[in-house]
């Protein structure tokens, strides 16, 4: 029982002495003034805009096309485009298989005389191409009476034309390109 009354009488202590303590106060006065002067820059990073080519698809090996795409980009303005570019070999292959499997022969070599390559080759081997349904010596003296329609005279002309139209090309493609990089 002392011990109860030990541990009573060190309580009643401990808590007067909370209770009788005096509150802490404290006095402050602050005066403070700020004074910021800056410059903020701001960059933003970004991706840079794509002109992106539209794909042209020419999976079926039986067709006698290529496609073809491109796009240019610049910091402001984005172009592309595509098309399909026929293969007129191809096509000429194609149809003298086809003539030559159904039996016309001459039609299928007549077909393929077209091209001035095969036009020089055949001339050349001593069988000229057939000219209006006449063969051998009759096409050839046919041929040399009306050398302009001959396909090599023919391709002469257009590599000419050809080589005229690749300079027009150029010289817009430049003038085009000066203008957006602001050459001018």
């Amino acid at each position: 029982m002392l011990k109860k009354l030990a541990i009573c009488a060190s309580f009643i202590m401990y808590t007067s002495l909370a209770i009788g303590a005096d509150p802490i106060v404290t006095d402050s006065t602050s005066n403070s003034t700020v004074t910021t002067t800056g410059k903020t820059e701001t960059t933003v990073k970004s991706p840079p805009s794509s002109a992106i080519s539209p794909s042209i698809n020419s999976s079926n090996t039986d067709l006698c096309t290529v496609g073809v795409s491109g796009a240019v980009q610049t910091q402001i303005l984005g172009i592309s485009g595509g098309q399909t570019v026929r293969d007129m070999n191809c096509e000429r292959l194609k149809l003298s298989k086809t003539l030559y499997d159904m039996g016309m022969k001459v039609a299928a070599v007549s077909v393929m005389c077209g091209d001035p390559r095969v036009f020089s080759a055949m001339e050349m081997a001593g069988t000229p191409c057939p000219y209006e349904g006449k063969i051998g010596t009759e096409a050839k003296e046919l041929w040399d009476a009306n050398p302009e329609l001959k396909p090599t005279e023919i391709a002469k002309d257009e590599r000419r034309n050809d080589k005229f139209e690749g300079w027009g090309w150029g010289i817009a493609t430049s003038a085009l390109i000066f203008a957006l990089t602001g050459a001018f």
